[in-house]
Parts: structure tokens; sequence; C-alpha cells
């Protein structure tokens, strides 16, 4: 190159692991940020978008972030002083790169969808090392637009800003991949040998949607639907012993069905007096899972009269995981390595 041209990094490939997000703490207005940052996303709430705004801003925002902070607060991670989400897709991305670091030109880094680190943030930072190529996976198993577009959704519109973008890969769903209900299927088969007990029920506890995005073509509900039968057949359970739910439902519109928190209280009365809940929708352990299903599953459960309460870890950075998303990877990076 000329001598007075401007120095470019170029020749590696980026791999980029986003999950949904996570405040920077637990007060008011941590909070606060990132509650009107997630539920102003036009994917995740589909009302006039005029209307919505006076509800979030009146309504919601100011009284919400109390109650989700109290949440974050039971499970927070003290010693890092951040939310087991942030811990765990850190070290998924440390995992992952270690798993594809084969190939010297691969740099893996992760981010989040709302809150931080940001992918604008991540998609620079990896541009600044030279990555020309860019492979980009949302976390999430099942497809929903509210969840694995809105990653992308993201993704393209900071391409926009870029003079010169990086060419772009996005990743499919892997609900029904063989080598992730096999992983499904050994976090069952750990839990069980960890309590010493096997369960009258096993829920498959996913996080639900408005009814009507599935009505207006949304493939999340049969996409949590397949997983769950995948790995029903693969633990060899029938039908009695098995159920997908849904949890996290907010606000008065009908979502998917059945409920977890309104299963869990009926089970007892139903004779299945031990439970063990696993959410396959969630690639980390976080919120909706570590507070809303263990703990305040486990009180609705218990209350009503069921003896034996276990929630299964979500596979998180355990090796079985990060083979699975390096091998989902490495068949995407074809032709790029």
């Amino acid at each position: 190159m000329p001598t007075d041209h401007p120095a470019i990094a170029h020749g590696r490939i980026g791999v980029l692991i986003v999950n949904l997000g996570t405040p920077d703490g637990t007060d008011y207005q941590s909070m606060r940020r990132y509650l009107k940052e997630f539920l102003s996303d036009r994917r995740v709430i589909e009302l006039n978008p005029l209307a919505w705004k006076v509800i979030l801003n009146l309504f919601i925002l100011p009284f919400r972030p109390q109650k989700s902070g109290k949440a974050y607060a039971a499970i927070w991670n003290e010693a890092r002083d951040e939310s087991p989400l942030r811990t765990l897709t850190r070290a998924q991305g440390e995992g992952l790169g270690r798993a594809l670091s084969h190939d010297d030109r691969i740099v893996v880094d992760w981010a989040m969808r709302y809150g931080q680190p940001s992918i604008a943030k991540k998609i620079d930072a990896l541009k600044q090392k030279g990555c020309d190529r860019i492979a980009v996976m949302a976390l999430y198993p099942q497809y929903s637009a509210s969840t694995t577009a809105s990653v992308y959704d993201q993704l393209f519109r900071h391409l926009m800003t870029l003079r010169w973008q990086p060419a772009v890969r996005t990743m499919a769903p892997y609900h029904d991949d063989g080598d992730y209900i096999k992983a499904l299927v050994a976090s069952v088969e750990r839990k069980i040998a960890e309590t010493g007990w096997e369960p009258d029920m096993l829920l498959a506890s996913f996080h639900g949607i408005p009814k009507s995005y599935f009505e207006a073509g949304d493939p999340y509900h049969c996409h949590c639907q397949k997983t769950g039968r995948l790995l029903r057949e693969a633990l060899g359970y029938d039908e009695n012993r098995f159920m997908v739910t849904f949890q996290s439902r907010f606000g008065p519109k009908e979502w998917l069905q059945p409920y977890t928190d309104q299963t869990l209280e009926a089970l007892p009365g139903m004779g299945k007096k031990k439970v063990m809940v696993i959410s396959p929708g969630f690639a980390s352990d976080c919120v909706e899972t570590l507070e809303e299903i263990g703990l305040e599953g486990k009180k609705l459960f218990l209350d009503a009269g069921g003896e034996a309460f276990a929630r299964i870890d979500c596979l998180n950075d355990h090796p079985d995981h990060i083979a699975l998303l390096a091998k989902l990877l490495d068949k995407e990076l074809k032709g790029w390595l």
C-alpha cells in the first residue's frame, strides 16, 4: 500500500454471541433505564407506539423498576456486582473462544441486546481487530420475532451507520438439533443423580409470548413444542410425566398456555408431588429461571402441597453447551475458513 495509506486491520473472522440483556444494577435508575430500552422495542410490544408510549411512561416505568429490582436483588452476583446472566454469557464467550482457537483468525466476543455491552460496541470492537466477516448468534434455540429478530434488527441498524460494513451471517434456530437435545437430557440426568429422586412430572418451561404473536405467524410455539417432544422422547417419558408450559406473561393479553405458575399450583392436586423444572429456551440462567422458577415457582408448588421441587440449571457454560455452540458455529463458518 502507499506509505500514506490509512492502517487497516483485516483478514480475521468475528463471532459474536448475543444474549437478551441485563441491568447494570438493582437500583431504581438502573432498572428503569434497562426496562425502558427493553419495553420500547417494537418487536417486544406490538401495540400502537403512541398509545404504548403513554402507558409505558405513566403507568409502568414509575412502578415496575422497584418490583423488578427486588427480583434481581434476590439472585444478584454480589462477588462481581452484576447479574448472573452477564457472568454466564461472559463465561460462554470465553469457553467458545477456547473451543474455536483451532484457527487463530477467529475472534469471539459477547454482547447484550439490551443494556451493556451493546451489539454496536462489540461489532465496532471486532472490526477494529480486523474482522471483516462476522457471524452473529442470538442465544435463543427457538426462534421468535420478539427475541431472535430483535437481535438481528439491532445488528442491521448499526451496520447502516458504517461506511465499511463487514460481511455478516446470522445463525438459524437450533431447537431440534440432536446435540442440543442430548445436552438437555444430560442436564436432567445430572439433576436426578444430584437429588437422588425421580420426578413425578418434568415441566419444560419456556418464556411466553402473547397468543396474538403466534396467530400472526410467529413459529415460536411450534419450536417450543418440538423441543419438548424431542426431549420427552429422548428421556423415555410418557405424556403423563412431561409437560410444556409458558412463563413470564406480562399485561392483560392472553399468552401461550398452559401457564407455568398455574400448572405448578395445580400439580399437587393431580398427585404430582415431586416436580423438576427445566428451561430449554434459556441458554443461560437469569432472573426468569433463578428467581421466577427457582424461588417463586418453588414456593407456589410447595405451598400447594408439593413435597419435592428441583430447578434444573440451564446449559450455561457446561462443556456440553460450549461444544454444541462450537459445532453450530463451525458449520456456519464453512467457506469463510
